[in-house]
Formats: C-alpha cells, sequence, structure tokens
C-alpha cells in the first residue's frame, strides 16, 4: 500500500494541477478569517461593550482589509460604522493594534503621518486576529468613551474565537 500512495503522490507532484498550484506559478495561497468567526468576533465585541453600558459597533475586516462582518448596537452614533471599519482596515493593513500605532506616530517623528494614510485612523479598538504569527483579518471597535475601552471590546471579540484560530 505505501508504494501505491507514494507513486501516486509522485503522479500527482508531476500533473498540471499540482504544478499550478505550487508558489512558482505565480499565486499564492493565503488565509483569511471565515465569515462565520467574523460574525461572531464583531458580535460578541458589541455584546462586551454593551454588558459596560457602551453603544458601539465592531467590524472585522479580512486579511485584504475588505468588511466580512459589522455589528452596531442599538443606540450607537452613525459615526461608530465608519470608525469601527478604518480601525479593522489600518490594524489589517499594518498588522499591528491601533493603539500601538498611534503611539508610534506620537513618539516618532518618522511615523507622523501615519493617520494621513487614505483609510487608516490612529485611534485605539484596532487589532489584528492571528491564526498561529499569521494575520488573518483584523476587528475594529468604536463607541465607547476612549480608544482603551475599545481595545477591550475588541480583545473580548478576538478571545471569543481564539480557540479556533490555532493560537
Amino acid at each position: 500500500m505505501n508504494k501505491r500512495i507514494a507513486a501516486l503522490t509522485v503522479a500527482l507532484m508531476a500533473s498540471p494541477i499540482a504544478q499550478a498550484a505550487s508558489p512558482s506559478a505565480g499565486f499564492k495561497i493565503e488565509s483569511n478569517i471565515t465569515l462565520a468567526l467574523a460574525e461572531e468576533a464583531a458580535k460578541e465585541a458589541v455584546a462586551n461593550c454593551a454588558t459596560k453600558g457602551y453603544q458601539v459597533a465592531a467590524t472585522v475586516v479580512d486579511k485584504a482589509g475588505d468588511v466580512k462582518a459589522m455589528f452596531r448596537a442599538d443606540g450607537a452614533g452613525p459615526h461608530t460604522v465608519d470608525a469601527s471599519r478604518r480601525k479593522a482596515y489600518t490594524s489589517a493593513s499594518a498588522k499591528n493594534g491601533t493603539s500601538a500605532m498611534l503611539a508610534t506616530s506620537q513618539s516618532n517623528p518618522a511615523a507622523q503621518n501615519l493617520g494621513a494614510i487614505d483609510g487608516f485612523l490612529l485611534l485605539g479598538g484596532g487589532l489584528p486576529i492571528r491564526a498561529g504569527s499569521i494575520v488573518i483579518g483584523a476587528i475594529g471597535v468604536g463607541g465607547a468613551p476612549g480608544g482603551p475601552l475599545d481595545d477591550q471590546c475588541a480583545q473580548a471579540g478576538i478571545d471569543k474565537i481564539k480557540d479556533r484560530l490555532g493560537n
């Protein structure tokens, strides 16, 4: 049986499908957050903030910064939707938390214009979502009274799904 498996493996590796899937074929296979996990994380972030009395919006984006899921609490301001999306986009794009990026932009003159990048929002509340060491998306929360509180709710969203991320 092992000889049959080895022969099949060799045949498959020589096939056009296997050759097309190789990195030398001009494309790369990447991991992204699923819709189900994105919805669960965003919903948990909104629910976590609600237990603290904050009406927020939470957006989860994929690795490329495209929206996968967004939830807005009853009573959350209309600005919270765009703020949460931009925080998630910023975090996914830079593969870093937005609070850390804000601190860097304030302390490092070479980084002071990070906030001028189209679509970026350097306020706390954006965190990357990782599967192991690979960023597969990001979550942004907007609407709590301060970035550190948005960060806490975003982290609650990640914590809700972390057992399924391979972390």
